[in-house]
């Protein structure tokens, strides 16, 4: 009987993409998946650097080399980076998640609010800017349905005329689509886009869109279209006779959802499986070595594998759990870095740059978790529950996401010689 390669616990993009990326090279793995994962927050864009010490970054690969030692980029080693960050966007294409740019320049996304923010890959078809201070067009039609509640448009409207930009704004009805819905919930983003599909409720919205935009230098539309694949969005902007550009909503997201389904298909057709709606319970640790993992609905049934990979997240996902006096890692009570005082955990400014959003797990240079400050031999961490860095001021989220999760899983393909069929 063939035993399991890896046991990866998060199916987030972290977890998604160690998995897939195990799974090409013929390995037998497990993800187990307690549920949707942030990935399906996400508006179409990824990070890899977007600020350092509070200043924006246009050279990411460059400005890494800056990084504190504590930082993930420096662990999997900065010569690597570049490398790491083509092999992702390989990756990510070869699941269908078509993306542009490049690791060396950061371009500039559109956010929910309207505001111009670094990345280092967008969606095809998203709106983007290749400056930080002004957009690629002098006139922009902006668009919404009526009765949309995840698009702020008069305020988003505000922030992308403060960009040099002159904008139009139209709210368009589609009446196959029998707006107003009944309830407010039928009109988020990922409804629509089930409602929409790439039929003739498309073609229909194709022409709303042309009616008041024809002829436009650039029409921008809330991104509610293309829920499993961008076969809608490819169809979309070519019915529409004006350049389309698609802008991030609030979530949820709908080029979020989308990445997330490609990846999990795109995993499953490369061999691997998922324990979906599970989540682990307990943890067998012996002399610092991962003996077995048992999950919550089967606590009598060990799984047991060659290595272990924990992509559970940060404290959004609970991959960290924040307690009355300390903030731990609740399946095998891993070290963390946090303040041990609780009120040295956060501080005036709600934007700012929180301490427990740097919280995480320690590690030593391999990624190996420390448990009493040893490592734990057959367990490697990846993804947002690593400590050394805030994602949310840094803009690095995506990138710590991809690039260690391959960090890792070109370590466990190195370390078993066995042909892949044998392990």
């Amino acid at each position: 009987m063939t035993t399991l390669h890896t046991l990866i616990i998060g199916a987030g993009l972290s977890g998604l993409a160690c998995g897939i990326a195990l799974a090409k090279t013929g390995r037998r793995v497990t993800i187990v998946s307690a549920g949707p994962s942030t990935l399906q927050l996400n508006g179409g864009a990824m990070e890899l650097l977007g600020c350092v010490d509070g200043q924006e970054v246009t050279s990411p690969i460059e400005a890494i080399a800056r990084l504190p030692l504590d930082h993930p980029y420096q662990k999997i080693g900065v010569e690597h980076i570049a490398t790491l960050a083509l092999e992702a966007q390989q990756l990510l294409g070869d699941a269908g998640v078509t993306l542009t740019g490049d690791p060396h320049h950061n371009h500039w996304r559109i956010t929910p609010l309207g505001v111009l923010k670094p990345a280092w890959l967008s969606l095809r078809g998203m709106a983007t800017a290749t400056r930080p201070d002004r957009l690629p067009w002098q006139h922009a039609t902006l668009l919404n349905l009526k009765g949309f509640v995840d698009f702020p448009i008069h305020f988003v409207a505000h922030n992308l005329s403060q960009l040099g930009c002159e904008v139009t704004v139209h709210d368009i009805e589609v009446e196959s689509l029998g707006l107003p819905r009944r309830s407010a919930s039928e009109m988020r983003a990922v409804n629509l886009a089930r409602t929409i599909g790439a039929g003739s409720k498309l073609r229909h919205l194709a022409e709303a869109i042309n009616r008041v935009c024809d002829g436009d230098e650039a029409v921008l539309l809330p991104a509610i279209v293309g829920m499993e694949d961008d076969y809608p969005v490819n169809l979309l902007r070519r019915w529409v006779t004006a350049p389309l550009h698609h802008l991030a909503t609030m979530p949820p997201s709908v080029p979020g959802t989308r990445m997330a389904a490609l990846l999990r298909h795109y995993f499953k057709m490369l061999g691997g499986k998922f324990l979906t709606a599970e989540s682990v319970g307990h943890v067998k640790l012996a002399d610092h070595h991962i003996a077995a993992v048992y999950t919550a609905k089967s606590p009598g049934i060990p799984i047991t594998a060659q290595h272990y990979v924990l992509a559970s997240g940060s404290l959004l996902s609970q991959g960290l759990v924040a307690t009355c006096d300390a903030i731990v890692e609740p399946l095998m009570g891993l070290d963390v870095d946090a303040p041990a005082c609780r009120e040295q955990w956060s501080h005036y400014g709600l934007m700012g740059d929180q301490p427990f959003m740097r919280c995480g797990v320690l590690t030593d240079t391999a990624l190996r978790p420390l448990k009493a400050g040893t490592a734990i031999d057959n367990l490697h961490a990846i993804g947002s529950i690593l400590s050394g860095h805030n994602p949310l001021t840094m803009g690095d989220g995506q990138g710590v996401d991809l690039l260690t999760a391959l960090s890792v899983a070109h370590q466990l393909t190195t370390k078993c010689s066995l042909p892949p069929g044998r392990e």
